[in-house]
């Protein structure tokens, strides 16, 4: 009599994980219906602002955008004008446009690399105290920065320091407005590296620093990238805290303050403020599609686990 075959043991399959089921809902024909509905709606005014910036002021005042289609006429003289004339202080738009440069680049430079010290700091060197300051940083975030603009250019006025109106007072008001909202994305993310990574770096010797720039860096090139391009077009496209700090003068001004005043004093000169607001929004929209990859991927990493 020959003995009975058990049957083999069924495995059951593993639970799908929470990122795949994120992901499937992410890549749904849904979700890619009201993100192409949603694209559309936030390109549309960016297409109106480009073929406005190219009409004669007499068919902007006496039509719609829209209308091009049916009836095109084009020109180049808004763009000749906005290119040649002087602001309230004799300078060119370049000289704004290169001014901007010089804002944006050191203010956003400054404030990703403390949050990012900070962020590893919080995460991964515990102190005495860290939870509570990490919840006062927190805390910043939702003080309005409109309330620090007067005492703040009361300290770069003081005598013994004297930078207003000057690059370095725009820098570091731009870096103290900018870093609670860094320090805690990039907290969110760096507190997600593996446990066993760290502690594996640190069996071979590595110190803080060390495992910061050789493990905490490389991994967290996602998040980095998403809080430049965050910072960025912030900064590029403020107006209030460099009008504040930078005095106004066309020697420290952005070139948000140049596109503001081609609206004219009574608002009547809309070529060319469309034509000066579409030069303005050439470089963001550069750097946004040059690290638009890195961008997508920093938003999505560390928000779910799998």
């Amino acid at each position: 009599m020959s003995a009975a075959v058990a049957p083999e043991p069924t495995v059951a399959a593993p639970p799908e994980g929470k990122t795949k089921r994120v992901k499937k809902r992410l890549t749904s024909r849904t979700a890619t219906f009201f993100a192409i509905l949603i694209a559309t709606l936030w390109t549309i005014p960016t297409f109106g602002l480009f073929i406005s910036s190219f009409r004669p002021r007499q068919d902007i005042n006496n039509s719609g955008w829209w209308t091009m289609i049916t009836n095109p006429s084009f020109t180049f003289d808004n763009y000749v004008t906005v290119l040649s004339s002087s602001g309230a202080s004799s300078a060119s738009l370049g000289v704004y446009f290169v001014n901007s440069i010089v804002i944006t680049l050191p203010a956003v430079v400054f404030p990703v690399t403390l949050a990012l010290m900070a962020a590893y700091a919080f995460a991964w060197i515990p102190f005495k105290g860290s939870s509570w300051l990490f919840v006062l940083v927190f805390a910043l975030q939702i003080v309005p920065l409109q309330m620090a603009l007067i005492p703040l250019l009361k300290i770069f006025n003081y005598p013994w320091l004297d930078i207003g109106g000057t690059f370095p007072a725009v820098w570091i008001a731009h870096t103290i407005f900018g870093l609670p909202l860094q320090i805690f994305l990039l907290h969110n993310f760096i507190s997600e590296i593996p446990r066993d990574v760290m502690e594996a770096a640190k069996v071979d010797g590595a110190n803080h620093a060390q495992i910061f720039r050789r493990v905490v860096i490389p991994l967290s090139v996602p998040a980095i990238a998403s809080m430049v391009i965050f910072q960025f077009l912030w900064v590029w496209n403020d107006l209030l805290v460099a009008l504040v700090f930078s005095g106004g003068t066309a020697k420290t001004a952005p070139i948000t303050q140049r596109v503001a005043e081609f609206a004219g004093t009574r608002g009547n000169q809309w070529e060319l403020l469309t034509s000066a607001a579409f030069i303005a929004t050439i470089v963001p929209l550069i750097v946004f599609f040059a690290l638009q990859r890195y961008f997508v991927r920093g938003l999505l990493a560390g928000s779910t686990k799998g």
